[in-house]
């Protein structure tokens, strides 16, 4: 297992924002990844699982554990059933299975994130989330044991799974989809409206609120003013009021400051209370 050390975490991140992490070790196995795991174990020190640090905001001191970077990316399918790596693409998966004429995770295509970070997540669009064609997640625990666990011993709520309040890190999963002749067009279409509404070219960490219930984040915040709205590199972005984008060398800082402002006048002009999706990764 190659062991580096001060890998500087921005790379990583979809922010572009971080230091360098202590430790850094890529998996490419479950077996891998037990074995990183382990090492953070035997080292006493935290660890995070990073897959496209799509949902990640690293501090700009970096990490002071390991970061386990999940390339677990094998692919599978056996008719309706697709077992994937969970550092497998989330997008992809979303595009093969449609190309592939089987529905249910074509709101995956966009997404950008591994199968592990939509599972943790439990990420969704489209009146869909990934809990509901998932039929099974292959575990490692804080010991480095590899377990198998079928979804109804799970927890899923909207942008929540148990895995938020477990030390579990997720290796793989098993999605079983109902064939489906316009599953492609279907997907397609998706991404191009994704494509026209949120900005894709710019640094970000895609939404960065969840939808309060019976509203929409991103027409709270458009409607408290706040489209372009920055502080320091950090800016609301101006195609859509969900996105916090870096626009100029932004700092975790930045970011953080600019999300209790949104946080702030949404309530105070509109009485709710938004809650950050975004996972923020404290240095220690």
């Amino acid at each position: 297992m190659k062991v580096e050390e001060n890998v500087l975490l921005n790379r990583y991140s979809t922010f572009g924002i971080g230091g360098p992490a202590r430790y850094f070790i890529t998996a490419t196995t479950k077996e891998e990844l037990s074995e990183a795991i382990s090492f953070a174990s035997q080292k006493s020190l935290p660890y995070h699982l990073l897959g496209k640090g799509s949902n990640s905001l690293f501090d700009d001191r970096g990490f002071r554990g390991v970061v386990i970077y999940n390339r677990i990316i094998h692919y599978k399918q056996d008719e309706a059933l697709f077992h994937v790596g969970s550092g497998f693409s989330f997008a992809l998966l979303g595009v093969r299975s449609a190309k592939a004429n089987y529905s249910g995770l074509e709101f995956a295509s966009g997404i950008p994130a591994t199968v592990g970070g939509a599972i943790y997540m439990n990420a969704g669009a489209n009146g869909q989330e990934t809990k509901d064609c998932l039929v099974e997640v292959e575990l490692v625990d804080e010991k480095g044991q590899i377990s198998t666990k079928p979804k109804n011993e799970l927890q899923f709520a909207y942008r929540f799974s148990s895995f938020q309040n477990q030390k579990l890190a997720i290796a793989g999963a098993t999605f079983k989809l109902e064939p489906c002749s316009e599953a492609s067009a279907k997907q397609s279409a998706i991404l191009d409206y994704r494509l026209k509404t949120q900005p894709y070219g710019d640094k970000s960490c895609g939404c960065i609120f969840q939808n309060p219930p019976e509203a929409f984040a991103g027409q709270l915040i458009e409607a408290a003013n706040l489209k372009g709205v920055s502080i320091g590199g950090a800016a609301v972005s101006k195609q859509h009021a969900n996105f916090i984008i870096n626009q100029a060398q932004a700092t975790s800082a930045d970011v953080l400051e600019l999300i209790d402002e949104i946080q702030t006048r949404v309530k105070q002009q509109f009485g709710y209370e938004l809650k950050s999706e975004v996972r923020n990764i404290p240095y220690d």
